[in-house]
């Protein structure tokens, strides 16, 4: 084993850039001699709008459960979910449900008193205290063995470039959103080196590719899989810039809404190759905490690709007896479902790099939203999905509370990765500690 001066040294002999030293350094064949505490890692998804609850949650309790239509993508992970009905947002004040859904949705405390106005409550402002996944990632990445280059990392997918209160739910402190990036490029630009334009970034994948062919010489076996898997990827996103760059559009340029950083139907396209990014980053080791944002509370997403032609949210309200809508709020939210599959099929796909199970083995993903259902704009049964790992959570279950508060959950998540707080966000809320009944 290196000691950490002998690998930089060795890997700066070698000539391997900042581009790669990340993924590099990873690696077995080049990890600390100390490194024998297990990875963990969090992924937080967000969907809006609420969902529709019998096709959503199961209907028993317990080991033995069957999953509805809006969640049936999840049947290969089924012993690896937790569902989790009757955890609700207890947080009040100022804002409508959609600001407060999302604001306070990690962060579990009240909103600033602001000038933003929505629906027919009292204007409100961002929230005011840090979200649970930028507490994990400071505890994290004040621990020289959990410490990370980014420590987490935000993606999106068609979220406004405007800045209100429907469009964060991530945190750094109270009155301090962080706004995802659902630009593809821009995090892969993050990821591999700060360019200014699309163009000059295929130098930087030649460095990367120049970079994986000198490792792999002087790696173990297992360390030359990964290094070229990890080049597979590289080469498929130089594929996708040289494609995008080649493109003639056929047709006259759209004029799109304020806000829109891309075209509707390119959703599906984005989303991909955002999750795929985001695995990448923890096989690297970019970061052990990711959250991904579909578009925002209250979005409107037109989902002409699963048959749905009304927008997310023209849908949400209409009533339940209106069966065609409760069919395509279904449709839309498992086209969600579809997608977060896919990104749980990758992790299980992907060896550790220390031969430790797959990312998934390591890795907690929460899907979650808010509102518990879109036409009632309610905060109880706030939909709340596990998929993965994590200490003290026993998988497997599907489990009902009554209204517990989601600070308890919030609790739980923090303890699960080692950060034993006492309180989150609204103390109120916490008196009764940790959810119980899910270890």
């Amino acid at each position: 084993m290196f000691s950490p001066a002998s690998r930089r040294r060795f890997l700066r002999d070698l000539g391997v850039s900042a581009a790669a030293l990340p993924f590099a350094l990873n690696l077995p064949s080049l990890a600390l001699a100390n490194s024998t505490t297990r990875k963990q890692r969090l992924v937080v998804i967000f969907s809006p709008n609420g969902i529709v609850p019998k096709t959503f949650w199961p209907k028993e309790t317990g080991t033995e459960f069957e999953l509805p239509e809006s969640v049936a993508p999840l049947a290969p992970f089924k012993d690896r979910l937790l569902f989790l009905k009757g955890v609700s947002d207890r947080i009040g004040g100022d804002g409508d449900n959609h600001m407060r859904g999302i604001g306070c949705l990690l962060t579990g405390i009240e909103l600033f008193p602001g000038n933003i106005q929505g629906g027919s409550h009292t204007p409100a402002g961002w929230a005011s205290g840090i979200s649970v996944d930028q507490e994990i990632k400071t505890f994290l990445q004040s621990r020289p063995e959990t410490r990370t280059r980014f420590g987490s990392l935000e993606f999106g997918v068609m979220v406004p470039e405007r800045a209100d209160t429907w469009t964060r739910m991530v945190y750094a402190a109270g009155n301090k959103p962080i706004a995802p990036i659902d630009d593809p490029y821009q995090m892969f630009h993050k990821l591999y080196g700060r360019m200014k334009d699309q163009a000059n970034l295929g130098s930087i994948l030649d460095d990367v590719l120049d970079d994986l062919k000198r490792l792999e010489a002087n790696v173990s076996p297992r360390d030359r899989q990964l290094i070229e898997e990890h080049a597979s990827f590289v080469r498929a996103m130089e594929q996708e810039i040289e494609s995008s760059k080649n493109m003639e559009m056929g047709h006259a340029i759209p004029v799109l809404e304020p806000g829109l950083r891309h075209e509707n139907d390119q959703m599906p396209q984005l989303t991909k190759q955002q999750t795929d990014l985001l695995v990448h980053s923890f096989a690297a080791d970019f970061n052990r905490i990711a959250t991904f944002q579909f578009t925002n509370s209250v979005g409107g997403a037109k989902m002409r690709w699963a048959g749905v032609e009304e927008g997310h949210h023209e849908l949400s309200h209409e009533p339940d007896s209106n069966e065609s809508a409760q069919e395509k709020l279904t449709k839309i939210n498992k086209w969600y479902c579809e997608q977060i599959a896919y990104l749980c099929q990758q992790l299980a796909n992907t060896p550790e790099a220390d031969g430790s199970g797959s990312l998934l083995d390591n890795t907690l993903v929460i899907w979650t939203n808010e509102l518990g259902q879109g036409n009632s704009h309610t905060l109880d049964n706030i939909p709340f999905v596990m998929i993965g790992n994590a200490p003290g959570f026993k998988m497997g279950q599907s489990l009902k509370f009554d209204r517990v508060p989601h600070n308890r959950l919030l609790l739980s998540i923090a303890h699960a990765f080692g950060h034993h707080l006492d309180r989150f966000g609204n103390p109120d809320y916490c008196k009764d500690g940790p959810l119980t009944g899910i270890a």
